[in-house]
């Protein structure tokens, strides 16, 4: 299930995207909302409900943990995409052509900066210790605002918000799932920076 998580949240984003075409009132509304059952939400779920299995899919009203995922990941790219017209997602696997970092990657070359390294360290401990999906939520979304102001316009690093969608579903299943999700970021976290030329200001 992690591995469709992660292609249905990568074919939304494209969908949002458009090839440039933003389509930006579900992105506003999208940005704005944490929680899928917000009313203002409800301008995504056409695209985003329409996308999903019908095993994904809410029979209660109470939001499943795909739903939760993948419109959680959804959220924090729409927060990564404003203001700027080159898509902000990238895939971060292994081919030559994939120019994205996962999230905790990329929050690893931020925290080379000493003047942001003890702020963000407090920040990213908050998460690694939550076992609570509306607060390792609320805290993403401080960490995606922090990344957004603190690289360059024209060299913002691209994120695999897919494969975040598939941690955050791996991280509801229970307390054994969440605890090995929360290790791998803090590996990806406090190990040597990812030294990378994915990001958009270092390509010709």
């Amino acid at each position: 299930m992690p591995y469709k998580i992660q292609n249905i949240t990568a074919q939304i984003i494209y969908k949002l995207y458009s090839d440039g075409n933003l389509d930006k009132a579900v992105l506003a509304s999208a940005r704005s909302c944490a929680a899928i059952t917000d009313r203002k939400a409800q301008k995504v779920w056409p695209i985003m409900l329409a996308s999903l299995d019908d095993n994904m899919l809410s029979r209660t009203g109470e939001p499943t943990y795909s739903e939760t995922a993948i419109y959680s990941a959804i959220h924090f790219y729409a927060i990564y995409q404003q203001g700027k017209e080159v898509l902000v997602y990238g895939n971060s696997g292994s081919e030559v052509n994939d120019d994205g970092l996962q999230l905790f990657q990329t929050l690893a070359n931020l925290r080379k900066r000493d003047e942001t390294r003890i702020a963000l360290d407090r920040r990213v401990q908050a998460i690694l210790g939550t076992t609570n999906i509306t607060s390792l939520i609320n805290g993403l979304t401080h960490l995606i605002e922090i990344l957004k102001s603190n690289y360059m316009s024209n060299n913002l690093q691209k994120i695999d918000f897919a494969k975040l969608a598939s941690d955050l579903y791996k991280f509801q299943l229970g307390y054994e799932y969440a605890n090995e999700v929360r290790l791998i970021w803090g590996q990806q976290y406090f190990r040597t920076a990812v030294q990378s030329n994915k990001s958009e200001g270092d390509k010709e």
